[in-house]
């Protein structure tokens, strides 16, 4: 039998993997031959060159096989370890977050599941694009490994839970998950802090959020996909939460709409 090694010189790797054991008809059968192959240093068709150099053309089939546990084993490495985390971690704390500040600031009584933001679209789009980070790091890993682009995404999803959240908080009994169609005494018109620099900050926080898990995952499918998807619910959304707050605070609301920007790219 003949023991396959990758030797990993890159620092984006750690020691020497083990990947199988396969039988190698034109070395002797000795449980000590071993191959050493440079998995950082060499694209995946001079791998392929390199063990059928050692190994010989009889063994194609155990030589393709092992070049599909090499890239599925991208599955458990660091890359996808910290980004796959990073992302779950958003998920939790984005969803959990929002439902207990609704639960604080309307009364555990008055809220529901709904106030966990979970939709069936939003569930099948977060699937889609854990779906294509698996696909892209099993097959192009390396797009995976872009530090400075991931952890910008990083970056904006922080943002986008601040700019969201600072938005909650400052309106406190104003906010609601779902658009007021009627007046009522808790219902102020919001121009100080954050909504001093943007009407709809909870708006503009998930959009930012979202694109930057995207961006966090190293997703070019989903990242296109979600900034698209997310503005197109709010250039509707908005337009449709502002008639009704025009019939609820007339010209105040006008001038103010006037002054203060969106906070949606392209929506006035």
């Amino acid at each position: 039998m003949v023991c396959l090694l990758s030797l990993c010189k890159s620092s984006s790797c750690s020691g020497i993997r083990v990947f199988n054991s396969y039988l190698a008809p034109n070395l002797p059968h000795s449980p000590r031959s071993i191959i050493v192959l440079p998995s950082c240093d060499l694209n995946n068709s001079d791998k392929m060159s390199y063990l059928k150099h050692f190994l010989g053309d009889g063994i194609e089939f155990p030589i393709l096989i092992l070049h599909y546990k090499l890239h599925f084993s991208e599955i458990l490495s660091y890359t996808a370890s910290r980004q796959l985390s990073q992302m779950l971690f958003a998920i939790v704390f984005f969803h959990g977050s929002e439902y207990l500040l609704a639960a604080v600031i309307h009364g555990r009584s008055n809220i529901t599941l709904k106030s966990l933001l979970v939709s069936r679209h939003y569930v099948l789009a977060m699937i889609f694009s854990v779906l294509e980070y698996i696909i892209e790091i099993i097959l192009v890993p390396e797009m995976k490994e872009h530090w400075v682009l991931s952890n910008l995404g990083l970056a904006l999803v922080v943002i986008g839970e601040i700019v969201r959240k600072m938005g909650i908080l400052t309106a406190w009994k104003a906010f609601t998950h779902l658009i007021k169609i009627y007046h009522d005494n808790d219902h102020k018109l919001i121009t100080h802090g954050i909504y001093g620099y943007i009407r709809h900050p909870g708006y503009c926080g998930f959009l930012v959020w979202s694109v930057g898990t995207q961006i966090m995952l190293c997703n070019p499918i989903s990242t296109i996909a979600f900034a698209a998807v997310v503005w197109r619910f709010f250039s509707k959304r908005i337009p449709y939460e502002e008639f009704f707050l025009r019939q609820f605070f007339g010209r105040e609301y006008e001038q103010y709409a006037r002054r203060v920007r969106s906070g949606v790219p392209f929506v006035k």
